[in-house]
């Protein structure tokens, strides 16, 4: 599934009333008779798209219960996380394959999103597969070098030139290129129907799992930086948005509820617009309650010490 809806969507909308087709309109004698019937078949026809409609929006709107659970990371999850960085980095110049193939290879780090239980009524082998999301974490400093992660480096240094002051253009560079202090990119996507409270688990085990990694010198152990790219948007018509301001949070809407405790605690952030990169399956579909939306990445760097106090807010927030 393109956009990976959650079990049932799918069978929703194709039970959805269907407009009736009607055969050919009997041969008439020209007149008002025939004025008459057409203007019933516009109302009929008005009515059956009306009532498509709404048959349409209550079977959308039904709840469907989806049990998730983490496992992880392995070579079958390929497709998945790469489908998943696709709707991160939608056109920008980032070698996804390469980059889940290394986060494939480093699986002692991460985890991905699964089905519980996947329905005995379902034909296809790959249901049971599916990744509805994945977190994962990339050290830039130990990866140095490596084309996807120069490309991720570059992607968020160019975009940081285009809408930020030089200060903090220096700032990042800097930090980036400090090889005594590493950075981590930190990767958590998800499908848009998948429930934020699920995050909470999947971060604690990747905590979990960078103090072991750090503990046994395994790769991607130490990190002083989390570096972030967030999906957000902000509603279309405003333009309150300044040069690298900071005053854009109050309009800022996180795809990933989670992260605007992230965003909270960074040290440094910026947004970019992606609207002309973006695509109705991979990004969802930006609007908010009827009120068009502008599809951005927000950067954000994120102190590893402030992490603690991060968590204690996801679970605040998003304990079930």
């Amino acid at each position: 599934a393109g956009c990976a809806e959650a079990e049932g969507r799918g069978s929703m909308a194709s039970q959805a009333k269907r407009r009736r087709e009607d055969g050919p309109p009997d041969c008439r004698e020209e007149g008002a008779d025939e004025e008459d019937s057409e203007l019933e078949d516009e109302e009929d026809d008005d009515e059956d798209d009306e009532d498509d409609d709404e048959t349409e929006e209550e079977e959308l709107n039904e709840e469907v219960n989806v049990e998730f659970e983490a496992h992880s990371i392995s070579e079958n999850d390929s497709n998945g996380i790469k489908k998943l960085l696709q709707q991160l980095f939608l056109k920008a110049p980032v070698n996804t394959a390469e980059l889940t193939d290394i986060l494939i290879q480093q699986n002692h780090i991460g985890s991905v999103i699964k089905q519980a239980e996947v329905s005995e009524e379902s034909d296809n082998e790959e249901d049971a597969d599916e990744v509805f999301g994945f977190i994962s974490l990339l050290n830039l400093t130990e990866r140095k070098g490596t084309p996807c992660v120069e490309q991720v480096k570059e992607l968020i240094l160019s975009q940081c030139e285009k809408n930020c002051e030089q200060s903090v253009v220096e700032q990042l560079d800097k930090l980036l290129s400090d090889t005594t202090k590493p950075v981590g990119f930190l990767l958590s996507e998800r499908f848009i129907n998948v429930p934020p409270q699920i995050a909470l688990p999947m971060h604690q085990q990747l905590q979990k799992e960078l103090t072991e990694a750090q503990r046994t010198n395994k790769p991607c152990g130490k990190c002083y930086f989390y570096v972030l790219i967030s999906k957000t948007f902000i509603d279309a018509k405003s333009n309150a948005r300044k040069k690298g301001s900071s005053a854009q949070k109050k309009e800022l809407m996180f795809s990933n509820a989670e992260d605007e405790f992230l965003y909270e605690k960074s040290l440094l952030k910026f947004s970019y617009s992606v609207q002309e990169e973006s695509d109705m399956c991979l990004g969802g579909r930006w609007s908010f309650e009827d009120t068009p939306m502008k599809p951005l990445r927000t950067v954000m760097i994120i102190p590893a010490d402030r992490m603690n106090s991060i968590m204690d807010k996801f679970k605040e927030y998003l304990s079930v």
